[in-house]
């Protein structure tokens, strides 16, 4: 029986000390916050993903460094763990984009790229640069909320030109 127990204690041994669990968490709730923030935005605007796909977006891609990390790789060697998540968001992102040819139009385009910023954003706070992706996390709002009011819409620009039936 003592086996056992040493071995289950070994492997939930991956956080040995309250500093540990402490910055883990930290990391993981505010990916999961920031990603919120932004997934609400989407979320005001009806769009597909909203709250809930960002929020994941942002904590597995946190996760991807994280884990990593505790398992001592070497920081010069997590450019293919950043690789992949960027390939695997590109993927998610292309979900969200339809495209409706007989119409000439095109939507989800800037969802896809919020998810792939949001999952930037999951990668920095990850990594342990709180402020950076805190920083990063209001520039994105700063761009969905207000280019939108200063720069017309290219989507109404171009319906306009061509016509809906062209």
């Amino acid at each position: 029986m003592q086996e056992i127990w040493t071995t289950i204690r070994s492997e939930f041994a991956d956080i040995p000390d309250l500093s540990t669990l402490t910055r883990i968490t930290l990391r993981l709730g505010l990916a999961s916050i920031l990603g919120g923030i932004l997934g609400y935005e989407r979320e005001l605007k009806a769009k597909s993903a909203g709250i809930r796909t960002h929020m994941l977006v942002a904590v597995g891609a946190a996760l991807f460094v994280i884990g990593p990390l505790q398992s001592g790789m070497p920081l010069s060697d997590m450019s293919r763990i950043l690789q992949g998540i960027v390939q695997g968001i590109g993927f998610l992102g292309a979900g969200a984009i339809i495209v409706r040819a007989s119409q000439h139009q095109i939507e989800g385009l800037t969802t896809a790229a919020n998810i792939w910023a949001t999952a930037g954003i999951g990668v920095v706070a990850g990594l342990g640069l709180e402020a950076t992706a805190v920083l990063a996390t209001f520039i994105v709002l700063v761009i969905l909320a207000a280019i939108p009011f200063v720069i017309p819409s290219t989507d109404k620009v171009r319906t306009d030109r061509h016509g809906p039936d062209n």
